[in-house]
């Protein structure tokens, strides 16, 4: 069905206007009471409102053009434009469900590299990061210290510091757990790979 849109009464003694600017183009979804064009007298200016919803089908009376009261704007076809709208909409709610499945975290524990021959334990003498710190793999967390040689912890995976187990001044075992990190989903896989290049690095550290 289609509707007219004509210019409403301008005022008094103003018999008529001039189209300054559409806000639309045919084509264009419209809704009720959206601005499609504004008019302009030597008293005021006067925007004029869809007065259905639906597409704009035609516009009649181009920017620039003079016209009176009553004249005939544009045709709107109502509804051809609402219900696509809306259909085209309903699959965004599930879309954006999908990647919140993906966010619970998992705990990666830090543990004590391998600290050198016949070097079994280590005091721990100072935490680079607070619980609560963001980390990023590889970023060093501790320092321990033997009586051979220092040895610098790295984080084996990224996300949140979440425990600090063993605290600064305490002994610890080669291959305790002295810390817990909160990974995210995707940070997991980098973790499988950590341990292994940080008692690499540890080795040479220890030499």
């Amino acid at each position: 069905m289609s509707t007219e849109v004509r210019v409403p009464t301008l005022g008094e003694s103003v018999t008529e206007a001039t189209i300054a600017t559409w806000f639309k183009k045919p084509g264009d979804a419209v809704a009720v009471d959206e601005m499609l064009c504004e008019l302009e007298t030597d008293k005021v200016t006067v925007e004029v409102p869809s007065p259905v919803a639906g597409t704009l089908a035609e516009i009649v009376a181009k920017e620039g053009e003079t016209v009176g009261v009553d004249a005939l704007l544009a045709r709107i076809e109502e509804g051809a434009a609402a219900a696509p709208s809306a259909s085209a909409e309903t699959p965004a709610p599930a879309a954006e469900a999908a990647p919140a499945a993906e966010k619970p975290s998992e705990t990666v524990d830090v543990m004590v590299p391998a600290l050198g021959e016949s070097v079994t334990e280590a005091t721990v003498s100072t935490w680079f990061k607070q619980v609560g710190d963001t980390v990023a793999v590889d970023e060093m967390l501790c320092e321990l210290e033997t009586d051979k040689v220092s040895v610098e912890v790295p984080a084996p995976a990224a996300g949140v510091l979440a425990e600090i187990i063993a605290k600064e001044g305490e002994t610890v075992a080669a291959n305790a757990r002295i810390a817990v990190i909160a990974a995210s989903g995707a940070a997991s896989g980098t973790a499988a790979p950590a341990p292994p290049r940080r008692q690499a690095r540890k080795s040479q550290i220890s030499r």
